[in-house]
């Protein structure tokens, strides 16, 4: 292979490490909320909860990482490839050990490992648990749709994906990710979240919340959440469960507390409304 054909590939390899790992570095611009995917869209969603801000930092500090030893190893590959191919080196040197350079790359690579599991345990400790709840949300998956249980409230219900044939895109609904029931959740509050299944493996996932753990049969996962901003949320199951494992979306309105006791207040009295008590404040990602 010639000189030129390997500084070629060098380079193209080099763009599309960058091009994959470090450009949502440079794709910063703050989207609105709530929360909702875009088309064309990189990096995460904008957090709503403080554990997702700090899975962002966290994920941005990867990318300045990845990136960086990206870039790095381009250049050495570059150097290999210019300065010691056959023409530019005929007689290569007899050496083959370096004490120096050897230190090196055992040494570095221990503190960049250092650097990112301290701030990653710092959050896998974070999202554990908390023992200052002030409401329980029991969530169980089911093939295929999601069983909601307010241990505190009383309430409890099922959630099944609003068939195609009823989505109203001109109303803001989103194809595979409407339910019939929403999730009601207040803002500013400690959410213990109780994760199990009747079946098989399943996956609670809000990527705004930072949430995603598994729905174990014969056991209860836990975490919890403190969503900060009010809106409509979504979310899917992330663990392959069945044949309709594409049919199980989760939405999560968050709305004030003092919205939610009214939507409690609703359901102990048997209503279930469409929309949560004033829904007119919370709008669907597209209108915004």
């Amino acid at each position: 292979m010639s000189r030129v054909t390997l500084a070629l590939a060098a380079v193209f390899s080099s763009v599309l490490s960058l091009g994959s790992l470090g450009a949502p570095v440079l794709a910063a611009e703050p989207m609105p909320t709530p929360s909702f995917p875009k088309d064309w869209q990189l990096n995460l969603q904008t957090p709503a909860t403080p554990q997702a801000e700090m899975l962002y930092d966290f994920h941005t500090l990867l990318l300045w990482v990845i990136t960086l030893i990206s870039v790095f190893v381009a250049i050495l590959l570059l150097i290999c490839i210019f300065r010691f191919n056959e023409k530019s080196n005929p007689v290569p040197a007899k050496w083959s050990h370096n004490t120096l350079i050897e230190v090196i790359w055992t040494v570095v690579p221990v503190f960049i490992l250092v650097a990112i599991a301290v701030p990653s345990y710092r959050i896998l400790y974070y999202l554990d648990h908390t023992t200052e709840a002030d409401m329980t949300l029991k969530i169980t998956g089911n093939q295929w749709f999601w069983s909601y249980e307010y241990v505190d409230a009383g309430v409890s219900f099922d959630a099944i994906a609003v068939p195609d044939a009823e989505i109203d895109v001109k109303a803001g609904q989103h194809r595979l990710l409407e339910t019939d029931r929403h999730v009601v959740l207040p803002v500013d509050t400690n959410i213990r979240l109780l994760f199990t299944a009747t079946d098989v493996i399943h996956a609670w996932t809000i990527p705004a919340f930072g949430v995603k753990l598994d729905n174990m049969p014969g056991r209860i996962n836990e975490t919890w959440t403190r969503i900060t901003k009010p809106g409509r949320y979504y979310g899917q199951c992330s663990e392959l469960c069945g044949v309709d494992h594409s049919y199980m979306p989760i939405v999560v309105d968050a709305v004030s507390k003092e919205e939610y006791q009214r939507w409690v207040e609703q359901e102990k009295a048997g209503l279930t409304p469409s929309l949560v008590p004033g829904a007119d404040a919370v709008k669907l990602a597209s209108a915004q």
